[in-house]
C-alpha cells in the first residue's frame, strides 16, 4: 500500500461529491469512492503522472483526472503524498485552490 493523506478539504470533498451520487444511485457512488482511492494509491506510486497546471495554481500541484469528470488534486513532492483537492471539472477550479 502506498502512503498518501487526504487534506480536510479533499476529505469534505470526496464526502460531497458520494453524498450527491448517493442520492441517485448508491452503487454508483460506492464504486466512484473506490476509483478515487484507486487513483491515490496510483498516484502515491508515480507521482509525476499527473499534470501540472500553471494557469490554475501558483504552487506546483498536479492534476489526474478520474472517471472523466473528476481533478484529483495533489503535491507531488510531498512525503505521504498529500491529496489538496478532489473535484468535479466542471467547477471554478482556480478559485476553489
Amino acid at each position: 500500500m502506498s502512503d498518501f493523506r487526504l487534506s480536510p478539504h479533499a476529505f469534505q470533498d470526496i464526502d460531497s461529491i458520494s453524498k450527491h451520487i448517493a442520492q441517485g444511485n448508491l452503487d454508483a457512488a460506492d464504486r466512484l469512492r473506490d476509483e478515487f482511492f484507486d487513483a491515490f494509491e496510483k498516484l502515491a506510486e508515480i507521482p509525476g503522472i499527473g499534470h501540472l497546471r500553471k494557469d490554475l495554481a501558483a504552487e506546483p500541484l498536479r492534476f489526474w483526472l478520474v472517471y472523466s469528470s473528476y481533478l484529483v488534486i495533489y503535491k507531488p513532492d510531498s512525503h505521504p503524498l498529500e491529496i489538496v483537492r478532489v473535484l468535479h471539472s466542471a467547477r471554478d477550479i482556480k478559485n476553489l485552490l
